[in-house]
C-alpha cells in the first residue's frame, strides 16, 4: 500500500500486456454483519476447528462466526493499546501466520510496529492452554526487531513454507526513492524477504537460520535473507501445486509489478522500477547488477498500488483454474493472470472485476488481501470495511 505517486507521468505509460475488458466474477458480501476495521489478512489454522481469524490493522485479531451470516465475534488477540502507529496508513498490526503444528504447540506469529524507536517487531505468541479462543499475552517471545526510518513501506507479510520455515517480507524502510539505499544493502532487513526457522536456535538468536538459505556462508550479508531488491511487498503466496513463490511489489512513479521469488534473487529496486531503470538512480548498481525482471507489470494508467493474491485452484470457477488473482488498492480492479511456467511467459492478463465509483469518484472497494479459504475459493478483504467472496457471475 502506498500513495506516493507521480500521476502526470504515469498516465503517459501503458502496461506491456494490456488488460482485457472486465468479465467473469462478482463480489458477494460475507460475514456482512461483522464490523470490520482495516482488515489485513484472514487465516484458518490447520487444527481441525475450521475457525477463521480476521487480522485488523488497528491491533485486534477476532474469530469470526462459524456461519458467514453470523454477527458475533470473539477477540483472540488485542494489541491495540501498544501505541503502534505514528501514521495510521501503513503501521499497526500488519502480518500474522499460524505455526504449521499449531494444533499441537498453539504457536502463532505476528508482525507489528512500535515507536520510539520506530521498528517492526516479529513475535511468537501461544494460544491459551485453558481457552483455545484466546491468545495468551504473557506468552510473547520477541524473535526480531527491525529498525524503521520512516512510517511507511513496512510490509510485514508472513507465511510458512512446506518445510516449516517462516518467510517474512519487509519494505525498503519508506519515504520515496529508497533514500538510504536499503533495498540493495544486504546487511539490513529492509527491502528483503527473509526466511527463518522458529523451531531451532542459531548462536544467540532466538530463532534458527535454515541450512539451505542462500547467503549462509557469505561475509557481510545477513544469513536470514532469502531475496532482496524489493520496495514494498504487499501480498506473498506459494502455489500449493507448483511451489512457485508469488510476490506483488508496490511501485513508486510508473510501474506495479509481480515477481516470482527465487532463492537469492535480486529484484532490482531501487535501480529498477519494474523491468525498467529507475530514472533518478544514476550511479552504478551495487554488486554484479544482475536483476530479475518481474513476470508482469502494469503502468499507473491502470492502477497505483498492487495487492497480491494467490493462484486459484478452487472448483467453483473452472474458467480461472491455475490463474493468479490479484488487484489494485487504489481503484479496486481485479485481474486473473495466466502464467505458463514451462515457457516462463504470461499467457494472458484478464480484468475480471472493476469496482464501481462512489459519489466522490472513489472506488467502492479497496483490496488489501486476496485470501484462499479452506475450500480453495477466494475472499477479498476491503480496506473500506468489508469482506467479499469472489464468485462467478
Amino acid at each position: 500500500m502506498n500513495y506516493f505517486r507521480s500521476a502526470t507521468v504515469a498516465l503517459a505509460c501503458t502496461a506491456f500486456l494490456p488488460a482485457a475488458p472486465a468479465e467473469g466474477i462478482r463480489l458477494q458480501p460475507v460475514w456482512a454483519g461483522v464490523k470490520v476495521n482495516r482488515p489485513v489478512t484472514l487465516l484458518t489454522p490447520a487444527d481441525d476447528t475450521a475457525r477463521s481469524f480476521l487480522v485488523q490493522q488497528r491491533g485486534k485479531v477476532v474469530i469470526l462466526p462459524k456461519s458467514d451470516t453470523g454477527t458475533e465475534t470473539k477477540i483472540f488477540l488485542d494489541l491495540s493499546d501498544r501505541k503502534m502507529e505514528e501514521n495510521q496508513f501503513e503501521e499497526g498490526l500488519i502480518g500474522m501466520a499460524f505455526h504449521p503444528k499449531f494444533k499441537e504447540n498453539r504457536q502463532f506469529y505476528v508482525c507489528y510496529t512500535q515507536q520510539d524507536p520506530k521498528r517492526s517487531v516479529i513475535s511468537e505468541f501461544k494460544a491459551s492452554d485453558t481457552d483455545p479462543d484466546k491468545a495468551d499475552p504473557s506468552s510473547e517471545r520477541i524473535l526480531l526487531e527491525v529498525p524503521q526510518p520512516y512510517w511507511n513501506h513496512n510490509s510485514g507479510n508472513m507465511l510458512f513454507d512446506k518445510d516449516g520455515m517462516l518467510f517474512i517480507a519487509f519494505g525498503d524502510g519508506g519515504k520515496r526513492d529508497d533514500p538510504l539505499r536499503f533495498a540493495q544493502n544486504r546487511f539490513v532487513f529492509n527491502g528483503k524477504i527473509i526466511r527463518i526457522d522458529v523451531d531451532t536456535r542459531t548462536g544467540s538468536r532466538p530463532y534458527g537460520i535454515p541450512s539451505d538459505n542462500p547467503f549462509l556462508k557469505q561475509e557481510a550479508v545477513l544469513p536470514e535473507i532469502y531475496a532482496y531488491g524489493l520496495r514494498n511487498p504487499w501480498g506473498i503466496s506459494i502455489d500449493k501445486q507448483t511451489g512457485l513463490f508469488w510476490c506483488a511489489d508496490v511501485g513508486q512513479d510508473l510501474w506495479e509489478e509481480i515477481d516470482l521469488i527465487v532463492k537469492g534473487g535480486n529484484y532490482g529496486w531501487s535501480w529498477r522500477e519494474g523491468a525498467q531503470p529507475f530514472v533518478i538512480r544514476q550511479e552504478a548498481a551495487p554488486g554484479d547488477g544482475k536483476f530479475i525482471d518481474p513476470i508482469h507489470q502494469y503502468a499507473h494508467s491502470d492502477g497505483l498500488s498492487i495487492t497480491g493474491g494467490f493462484v486459484y485452484h478452487g472448483k467453483a470457477m473452472p474458467a480461472l483454474a491455475g490463474q493468479y488473482l490479484y488487484g489494485d488498492f487504489a481503484n479496486g480492479r481485479i485481474w486473473a493472470l495466466n502464467y505458463d511456467a514451462a515457457s516462463k511467459k504470461v499467457v494472458s492478463n484478464t480484468e475480471v472485476f472493476k469496482a464501481p465509483l462512489d459519489a466522490k469518484g472513489q472506488a467502492t472497494f479497496k483490496p488489501t488481501a486476496f485470501i484462499e479459504d479452506p475450500a480453495g475459493e477466494p475472499i477479498m478483504l476491503d480496506w473500506n470495511g468489508s469482506m467479499q467472496r469472489i464468485v462467478a457471475k
